[in-house]
């Protein structure tokens, strides 16, 4: 297994899957091929063999298809018995309560993995 590093567009986000457990995701998603981009992602996810694993979600725009793979990503860390633990960082712009109804949602759906909520300001 290798680390995974996805440069980001307009369409797709920066995407950054290390071995040491560090994962980050950020900035649009809107992809042609929601599947391409996240089976590796997935696979990584179910594969990873780590004690602790934080991961930054900072996206600030993403499409209906993508919120549905990133809960199947989650699920998948949720359920590999071979992370001890899982945090992830949700970053949202102040005020932007879908994006904090979202996360809610995945929190709910998900048994071992921590989050934390992290606010910040609108781009000048």
């Amino acid at each position: 297994m290798e680390k995974i590093i996805i440069e980001g567009s307009n369409h797709l986000p920066r995407v950054e899957f290390d071995l040491n457990g560090k994962l980050s995701m950020e900035g649009r998603s809107l992809p042609e091929d929601v599947v391409k981009l996240f089976s590796p992602l997935i696979d990584f996810a179910s594969n990873l063999s780590v004690g602790s694993v934080v991961f930054d979600i900072n996206l600030e725009y993403f499409n209906t298809a993508t919120s549905k793979q990133l809960l199947e990503l989650l699920k998948h860390l949720d359920a590999n018995n071979k992370i001890n633990e899982v945090c992830v960082n949700w970053h949202f712009e102040e005020g932007d309560e879908d994006s904090i109804e979202m996360a809610e949602i995945y929190e709910e759906s998900l048994m071992r993995i921590a989050f934390k909520y992290i606010e910040y300001q609108e781009a000048a």
